[in-house]
């Protein structure tokens, strides 16, 4: 399963990229913002610094709703970075413009995906990656990892190549459980990334460790 970073914070990707197991980042208007990045101009320039960063693929959201803003945004996105993946929102015009990207070369990422029905219009669409988001379901008491394992069912039932994005995992469980259901990728914060790292009866053995080296070598 492919790890992508969920933010737009450079400090936390150089961290999660050192760590060596980075494949990926997806950002969205709303993290832009939460980093205070504002402006066309200074939000182009930080997807292209986002890019030399990282190795892999990077997402970067259309804001239009119309389909020939999508375009237009989408193929401005592109343009920036062969690592660019186009991000759509999952509506008609959407759809529309994934197919139009697809035809033409270009990697999409349909996010905001509730449902295996619009799952599989994206995969028709011909997406790169389909995001479904999983903790927006969980908190609406709604089975997150079942539509996951729905779109899994689909996907493989026909070949699509579309990848399944597991989006909006909020922790450590999430990722273990989309990787035992067979998603794709993840995308989630720097901090369940590392707390796969943790447990305690790692933490009590490392120091059993340094205690009895300690012991033997004073």
């Amino acid at each position: 399963m492919k790890f992508f970073i969920d933010t737009a914070n450079l400090e936390q990707i150089k961290e999660a990229q050192a760590l060596g197991v980075l494949d990926g980042v997806t950002t969205n208007p709303s993290l832009m913002a939460k980093e205070g990045i504002t402006g066309k101009n200074n939000i182009l320039k930080h997807y292209v610094d986002i890019c030399n960063i990282v190795d892999g693929d990077v997402s970067a959201e259309v804001n239009a709703m119309d389909l020939e803003g999508m375009i237009r945004e989408g193929e401005e996105l592109a343009d920036l970075h062969e690592q660019i993946v186009v991000k759509l929102p999952m509506t008609k015009e959407g759809i529309k413009a994934c197919k139009y990207f697809s035809d033409r070369g270009i990697k999409t990422n349909v996010t905001l995906i509730f449902s295996a029905g619009q799952a599989l219009l994206a995969a028709k669409a011909g997406a790169t990656y389909c995001s479904p988001f999983l903790g927006r379901l969980d908190d609406v008491s709604t089975d997150g990892l079942n539509l996951i394992q729905e779109i899994r069912d689909i996907y493989d039932n026909y070949g699509f190549e579309t990848e399944i994005l597991a989006a909006s995992v909020r922790h450590t469980m999430h990722i273990v459980n989309c990787a035992k259901i067979g998603a794709d990728v993840m995308t989630g914060p720097l901090s369940a990334i590392t707390g796969l790292l943790k447990h305690p009866l790692t933490d009590i053995g490392i120091a059993q460790f340094i205690a009895d080296f300690e012991k033997g070598n004073k």
